[in-house]
C-alpha cells in the first residue's frame, strides 16, 4: 500500500506539473498574441454610408465586377482545362517510384510477409 501511495502521489506531482507548464506556456502565447496584435483605437471614426462615397473612374457603381468578354473566357477555360489534362497526364509516372506490380523495391521479408498474408488460412484437421 505504501508503493501505491508513492505511485499516485509521483503521478500526480508530474501531471500536476505538465498541466501547470501547459497553462503557463497558453497564458504567455495570449499575452504575446494580445500585445502583438492590431492596435486598436479606442473611438473609430465614422463608415460612411455607400450612397455617400462617390465611384472611381472605371469602376462600376453596383460593386460588382464586370464579367469580361466571352473569347477571353473561353480561352480561360481552355488553357485551364488543357492544363489540367497535362497535368493529369504527368502525375501518375511522376508519383510512382516503381512500375506497377514490381516488387524490386521490397526486401524477400517483405514479399514473404505479402504471400503469406495473402493465403487463405485453412486449419488443419
Amino acid at each position: 500500500m505504501e508503493n501505491l501511495g508513492w505511485g499516485l502521489q509521483t503521478t500526480l506531482l508530474g501531471m500536476g506539473l505538465v498541466f501547470a507548464m501547459l497553462a503557463l506556456l497558453w497564458g504567455l502565447l495570449a499575452l504575446l498574441l494580445r500585445l502583438d496584435g492590431p492596435a486598436r483605437s479606442p473611438v473609430q471614426p465614422p463608415v460612411p454610408a455607400p450612397g455617400d462615397v462617390a465611384p472611381a473612374d472605371g469602376i462600376p457603381a453596383a460593386g460588382v465586377p464586370a464579367m469580361p468578354d466571352p473569347a477571353l473566357r473561353a480561352a480561360i477555360t481552355v488553357a485551364v482545362l488543357w492544363h489540367r489534362q497535362v497535368l493529369r497526364g504527368e502525375a501518375a509516372p511522376a508519383v510512382r517510384l516503381h512500375a506497377p506490380g514490381a516488387l524490386l523495391h521490397a526486401s524477400r521479408w517483405v514479399d514473404a510477409g505479402r504471400v503469406r498474408q495473402n493465403r487463405v488460412w485453412r486449419r488443419n484437421r
